[in-house]
């Protein structure tokens, strides 16, 4: 049943958001009492902390997925790409935004998981995309992963940005283009480019 709560609240406050959704609301949603899910967390706090790290886990696992099909370095990153698209599909609002300023510990909390599984598969796509001779081999390595996961960070601002529905998505991926130039040969930008193309960009 916790589980069931959890992919039930994950969804709903990533479509309406942390700071509406009430208690009240998943119980309807789920049809259950709202004494049922007081039964497994002590108030919306804890709810919205299992629920973001349940989330978190659960795209990471898709998205490591991705890793073993045997895509070229540029192909891995947009498929990737897909998997956070699947989830943050139509949102019309920053829910890592709405994380930081309504939660801030569950924000932070998440932010350092995310850094360590972000620089993990980053290294591990970089150094495959020099082996295949798509990114330059003098690149710095460490200092492009701080810059590129800055970039993506910086998309869920919403001092800098005005979302509407699927505005996040596509700045992902314009934040992903622009990464990738920065790094790849010749042989790299003809992939990105099929890959622009494949994704209407």
């Amino acid at each position: 049943m916790k589980e069931v709560i959890l992919k039930k609240a994950g969804d709903t406050f990533l479509k309406l958001g942390f700071k509406s959704v009430t208690m009240d609301d998943i119980a309807n949603e789920l049809g259950i009492s709202k004494k049922t899910i007081y039964k497994y967390f002590k108030n919306k706090a804890d709810l919205v902390d299992e629920t973001t790290f349940y989330m978190h886990e659960a795209m990471h696992k898709e998205a490591l997925k991705i890793y073993n099909l045997g895509y070229n370095a540029i192909q891995e990153n947009f498929e990737v790409n897909k998997v956070f698209k699947g989830f943050m599909q139509n949102l019309d609002d920053s829910p890592l935004y709405q994380l930081q300023k309504y939660y801030p510990e569950t924000h932070q909390k998440i932010m350092s998981q995310e850094y360590c599984l972000f620089k993990d598969c980053l290294l591990s796509n970089i150094e495959k995309g020099i082996k295949e001779g798509l990114y330059r081999k003098e690149i710095m390595i460490d200092q492009v992963t701080k810059f590129y996961f800055s970039l993506i960070m910086s998309v869920h601002d919403s001092n800098l940005y005005t979302y509407s529905k699927n505005t996040i998505n596509k700045l992902e991926l314009n934040v992903l283009e622009y990464h990738t130039r920065a790094i790849a040969t010749e042989k790299g930008i003809k992939i990105l480019e099929e890959q622009l193309k494949l994704n209407n960009i």
